[in-house]
């Protein structure tokens, strides 16, 4: 898997500093942020793999961040650990009433918090919560959120997202190039369902090359012309010059021999209680799937 990513909101610039340096030399990748609004636009900018969240903040406090955080659709599996001076029975229960994974106060023994930072990921991981590749919702959560969706008669989209010939890309770039393109697209998917989307759509990682959205039934078109074309223009970056130049690259078949393969694209199925009636949430799968397939045939 590719660096951790934490965020660690801290208004003390010299423990944001310290941490930063701190879980860098860790193998963490740390983005750091001084407000508590920054940190929610960061936040939905990259998700992080766990959030570090000082509760005494200039602007609105950590209380407060935590719950836009848990009531936000797209972030409300982010493992959070609350850092503040506070040392009250009251202010440790109203964290962890807002969801908050645990909590440390200050002075903290650094390798306390690293231990709980590698715990609180791990056990997400774990739980098929998140994706250790993307940070995104994974296994459980896109279940859960199906069984959710399937509930209502109408009114939602599910779609089914994948990375057309992404296997090829990584027997010839290898797994750190591979895993910088689904980083890549996960930001791409979060940016488009920004734009485009509401505050309550949900953007999953299925596994692999596989990405899954839920979002208003009348959203789901004009995300999926949009998500298909910023990633056949933007994908090209990962490419060197030569593919970028020819528009392929040369890799291996099933068999071994060495073919012209196009360039990554993405192929997205779009189903809805609309076009299709679904008994389960397996069949949400399933058809979203063959919509899928067929887009990836279609020119």
């Amino acid at each position: 898997m590719g660096k951790a990513r934490l965020l660690i909101v801290e208004d003390d610039i010299d423990i944001s500093n310290m941490l930063k340096i701190y879980f860098a030399s860790q193998g963490y990748d740390v983005e750091t942020a001084l407000r508590g609004q920054d940190a929610l636009e960061k936040t939905r900018q990259s998700m992080p793999h766990l959030i570090v969240l000082d509760i005494m903040l200039p602007d609105i406090n950590g209380y407060e961040v935590c719950r836009i955080l848990r009531t936000t659709t797209r972030t409300s599996h982010i493992p959070v650990i609350f850092l503040t001076q506070k040392d009250e029975r009251s202010d440790r229960l109203q964290g962890l009433e807002l969801g908050a994974d645990d909590y440390i106060t200050k002075p903290f023994d650094i390798d306390e918090l690293k231990l709980r930072v590698q715990n609180a990921i791990a056990r997400s991981e774990r739980e098929s919560l998140t994706d250790p590749q993307t940070g995104l919702p994974a296994g459980r959560m896109i279940e859960d959120q199906l069984r959710q969706a399937i509930r209502k008669p109408a009114g939602w989209a599910f779609l089914d997202v994948r990375i057309n010939h992404f296997e090829p890309f990584k027997n010839v770039y290898g797994f750190i190039a591979a895993g910088d393109v689904l980083r890549f697209a996960a930001m791409l998917l979060g940016e488009v369902i920004d734009e485009l989307g509401t505050p309550n759509d949900f953007l999953g990682h299925a596994g692999g090359d596989n990405f899954v959205i839920l979002t208003a039934e009348d959203r789901a078109d004009a995300i999926k012309r949009r998500l298909k074309e910023r990633f056949r223009d933007e994908v090209v970056t990962h490419y060197n010059f030569m593919d970028r130049q020819q528009g392929y690259i040369l890799a291996p078949d099933s068999d071994g021999h060495i073919e012209p393969t196009p360039l990554m694209t993405l192929a997205v199925g779009v189903v809805s209680p609309a076009t299709h009636y679904f008994a389960d949430i397996r069949e949400i799968t399933e058809l979203a799937a063959e919509e899928r397939r067929q887009d990836s045939l279609s020119k």
